[in-house]
């Protein structure tokens, strides 16, 4: 729970990854926020109930 003030967004909120660094392991490629959300370094993220937020992939140019 964040002790912050003005607290942290939860979790489940839409800028839940403006939640505080409490950790970082750039050499492992995480960090873990105040409010329990892993990020990674390829941008994905891990909720803490356990869901998966992908990174977001570059489409292949579909022209031609």
């Amino acid at each position: 729970m964040c002790l912050h003030q003005p607290p942290c967004p939860p979790a489940d909120a839409p800028d839940h990854d403006s939640a505080r660094l409490v950790a970082s392991h750039p050499e492992q490629g995480w960090s873990l926020l105040c409010n329990g959300v892993v990020i990674f370094a390829d941008t994905g993220e891990l909720l803490p109930d356990g869901r998966v937020i992908p990174a977001p992939r570059a489409c292949p140019d579909q022209a031609g």
